[in-house]
């Protein structure tokens, strides 16, 4: 007949003491380290913006011209150029000479900040011109046409992948 031993076997990551507690080895044990994953580097990193402000980048040149609309516009409705001494811990690709020299930009962007206020407004601005464009295009849809053919508008999409329409 088998005795069987009475005595359970630690656990690997326990070991028994001169008494007879059991003590833990977790806190010696490394956790495993994940590993790191790759991402393609992003030109267009931007330093955190200070509170009430936005960070967009604008347009000065497009295939080596010069965008002067685009940019004084920008700067005429509230942006402001970000200078890169106005953030000396990082380490952001600057303009070297001409006009925007010391900003913060890569590849015909400069890097500008907007107060929130001023983003918000232009977003909504925007919105209501998409909007007003749209009911123009609904009145001239209903002004043209025929009451034996009426043109439904159903703005509404659906994806389907086959099967039937529930």
């Amino acid at each position: 007949m088998k005795t069987i031993d009475k005595k359970a076997k630690n656990r690997a990551s326990q070991t028994k003491s001169d008494s007879t507690k059991v003590e833990t080895k977790a806190k010696t044990v490394a956790p495993q380290e994940r590993p790191k994953v790759w991402t393609p580097p992003s030109y267009l990193d931007t330093p955190n913006a200070p509170n009430g402000y936005r960070h967009r980048w604008v347009r000065v040149e497009i295939l080596g011209f010069v965008d002067t609309k685009n940019i004084r516009g920008r700067l005429r409705s509230g942006y402001e150029l970000v200078r890169a001494d106005e953030y000396p811990e990082e380490d952001f690709p600057v303009v070297a000479d001409g006009k925007y020299a010391g900003v913060i930009g890569h590849g015909g962007l400069v890097l500008t900040r907007v107060p929130e206020e001023i983003a918000q407004q232009r977003s909504e601005y925007y919105a209501q011109q998409a909007q007003d464009q749209q009911a123009a295009i609904d009145a001239d849809l209903a002004k043209e046409q025929h009451k034996s053919m009426p043109i439904n508008v159903d703005r509404n999409t659906r994806v389907t992948f086959g099967g039937t329409k529930k």
